[in-house]
């Protein structure tokens, strides 16, 4: 794959290279850096409705072929191969495709502008204006003075997509509606797309347009970098084992969301999760608290006097920092659970509605005044932390850390972690492998909870694409659910257990309800299951919860990291119990297959069960 991909970049870049950025994207099922916040997406009534109109068929026709194919796009192949054609179409063309995706991208903004981003119109009686840099945050603020009505917009996003379908010939339906959906279903990673453009670049005798040439990270500020992440150890004495000669630190693990926030020379801030996307919006709060106040109208100014304080010194002109946003109680002085700030809004938060107040815990520095600090040790980019700001409780502080290899002062401050409302700690070696590692789960960063002690170690990011209707006192809600993790490279979706205990009412009351409306006739093609699963009803897959379990074992039954470990089998969860819904997550962001293959070779006791011919849910 990585070879045919490649020479198909080569061939652009020696023939269009003009089209390469618009290449890329495509083959990647992108339009844009995640952080622009610009997708597609198109729902599947849409495409139902453009697609009939486009092949001159009844929308009931449609949706039936649909349900039985499974798949739209095989549908609009389908439709396309039986119509006849008076006369052949222009060919499509990449510039042309990709255009017609913007235009439609442009139609989608336009219609939830108002929803996506914190501008409102003038003279209205709450402003929060934030300043951005992005060409597309302005096009953003722009549309709101042109903005067409819905039908309008709906129309012309509709007409596009007609267009595409029309004029496409042979499998081109079938990709397009795929692309349209943002789902390709054709086997390819994104790792296996870098791979193949950084072959193509250094086999072509010219390179790249300058849009795609490879730049270090961080070189510009405003533009997010993906996070290092940590991986699981289940016990202090395993942390020593690892970080044998080494000095390291542990650092509270905060229960909130991983922030990078990027304050540029001009005063303007970006705030982005840890999936790279725009969350400038849902943190008004911790962006006034950053910023120079002629950024934010006196409308705007929080009524809390301490949030108004600067924490950054003057001698910090720019900067990213690696953050934990968490919820926070300022009169009783304590962090909350994840679940509180989980109820703060996603998106166009204003500040004068703010219910649910949060602390910004800051604990690495990537980028200061204009100097990279990616390759530098954690002791040095520490350094560089603390001299450029400082703490103000409650409202931005330093993540509470120690320096020492001795069990007992690490169990100890794994003790004050949990008993401060944290998940446990993060340990991370400080001057030997220390450098930031973007985008990756490092062995230079172990994670500790206490409740790992007790369990498989990591929770797991699971997706229910199945339920089981509820008997007895559960009558009227789902019984238990069928859950599912996600394999990149096939692109499709392998069960790995049945959660149904541990819940309560009210949680499966609420479960049944948001999944009500995700129900499918039947099962995705990319689904897989044994044939002797028979859930009593399918979904989309749309939701991720997280999942902790005593252990994985090996499943003549279940299909996830299936012929990874153990020829012809899978791997199963033994007694799943739900955390709460990854509201931050996308499906195809749950736990990969290679995790969940890698987590159970990370068992240091297999039992002799695990080996057995039975289903251990």
């Amino acid at each position: 794959m990585t070879e045919i991909l490649c020479n198909a970049f080569r061939t652009v870049i020696a023939t269009t290279p003009g089209n390469l950025l618009a290449t890329v994207y495509l083959t990647a099922n992108k339009i844009a850096p995640p952080h622009e916040g610009l997708e597609l997406g198109i729902g599947e009534a849409s495409l139902v409705k453009a697609l009939a109109e486009a092949y001159g068929r009844k929308e009931e026709h449609v949706k039936k072929q649909n349900s039985e194919l499974g798949d739209l796009g095989l549908v609009a192949k389908a439709s396309r191969s039986t119509q006849r054609l008076m006369f052949q179409p222009k060919p499509l063309t990449i510039d042309k495709v990709f255009s017609a995706f913007l235009a439609i991208a442009k139609q989608l903004l336009e219609s939830h502008s108002f929803d996506k981003y914190p501008f409102t119109i003038p003279n209205s009686k709450d402003v929060s204006f934030i300043v951005f840099k992005r060409p597309i945050m302005v096009m953003a603020f722009d549309l709101l003075w042109c903005k067409e009505s819905g039908a309008n917009s709906h129309d012309k996003k509709k007409n596009h997509i007609k267009g595409l379908l029309v004029a496409a010939t042979e499998c081109e339906p079938l990709y397009i509606t795929r692309l349209l959906q943002s789902k390709m279903r054709i086997g390819l990673a994104e790792k296996t797309v870098l791979v193949a453009l950084g072959q193509a670049a250094a086999y072509s005798e010219t390179c790249p347009n300058p849009p795609l040439q490879t730049q270090s990270p961080l070189e510009e500020v405003g533009v997010p970098i993906g996070p290092m992440l940590a991986k699981p150890t289940k016990a202090v004495s395993e942390i020593i084992d690892k970080f044998q000669g080494m000095e390291f630190t542990c650092e509270y693990k905060y229960d909130g969301e991983r922030a990078q926030i990027h304050y540029m020379e001009d005063g303007s801030v970006e705030i982005y999760s840890r999936n790279a996307e725009w969350n400038t919006g849902k943190y008004p709060d911790v962006v006034s608290s950053i910023s120079r106040e002629k950024f934010i109208p006196a409308i705007c100014k929080p009524t809390n006097s301490s949030s108004a304080v600067l924490f950054k010194k003057d001698t910090a002109k720019s900067f990213v920092l690696d953050c934990e946003i968490v919820a926070y109680d300022h009169e009783k002085q304590k962090i909350l659970p994840f679940q509180v700030l989980s109820t703060r809004a996603r998106k166009g938060v204003i500040l004068s509605g703010i219910k649910v107040t949060v602390c910004t815990f800051a604990f690495d520095i990537l980028y200061i005044n204009g100097q990279p600090l990616l390759q530098e040790q954690l002791k040095v980019r520490r350094q560089h932390l603390y001299s450029s700001f400082e703490e103000v409780p409650g409202v931005f502080q330093f993540a509470t850390a120690t320096i020492t290899n001795d069990v007992e002062e690490i169990q100890k401050f794994l003790e004050a972690a949990v008993n401060s409302s944290c998940e446990g700690l993060i340990i991370k070696t400080l001057d030997k492998d220390a450098t930031y590692e973007p985008s990756k789960r490092s062995n230079n960063w172990l994670k500790l909870k206490k409740d790992y002690m007790e369990s498989i170690g990591d929770s797991l990011d699971l997706v229910p694409i199945a339920a089981f209707h509820g008997r007895g006192k559960r009558t009227g809600v789902y019984g238990s659910f069928l859950l599912a993790c996600y394999d990149e490279q096939n692109e499709e979706y392998q069960t790995i257990c049945n959660i149904g205990t541990g819940f309560s009412e009210s949680q499966l009351e609420e479960r049944s309800a948001s999944l009500r409306n995700k129900v499918i006739p039947t099962p995705k093609p990319y689904y897989r299951y044994a044939d002797t699963v028979n859930p009593d009803v399918w979904f989309e897959p749309a939701e991720v919860w997280e999942v902790k379990a005593a252990d994985l074992s090996i499943s003549p039954v279940h299909r996830a990291a299936s012929g990874i470990v153990y020829p012809n089998k899978g791997i199963s969860l033994r007694f799943p119990r739900l955390v709460h819904v990854r509201d931050d997550k996308s499906p195809e962001q749950a736990t990969t297959s290679d995790q969940v293959a890698d987590m159970y070779r990370a068992q240091k006791i297999n039992h002799a069960n695990n080996h057995e011919e039975e289903d251990d849910d």
